[in-house]
């Protein structure tokens, strides 16, 4: 893969990043602190989901497989 395509396809996707939230009309300052709390966020949602979703879907398939399954072996 040529470098030249590489970098502008990553100028072309800030650019879009740029006009989908608007962030091109504000001031360096003003662009430098909304990227800040946009990454922060999102590595937060990250996080999160990557030490929530595993527990949460582990207890679905605990009560999916009650509900589904056989007997529980205390009840046999």
């Amino acid at each position: 893969m040529d470098v030249k395509r590489v970098k502008d396809y990553l100028y072309w996707l800030y650019y879009q990043y740029q006009l989908v939230t608007c962030s091109y009309v504000l001031e360096p300052w003003e662009q430098s602190m909304f990227h800040t709390i946009t990454v922060t966020v999102l590595a937060m949602v990250v996080y999160t989901a990557y030490v929530f979703v595993p527990i949460h879907v582990r207890l679905a398939l605990e009560f999916f497989s009650q509900i589904f399954g056989s007997q529980p072996e205390s009840a046999v």
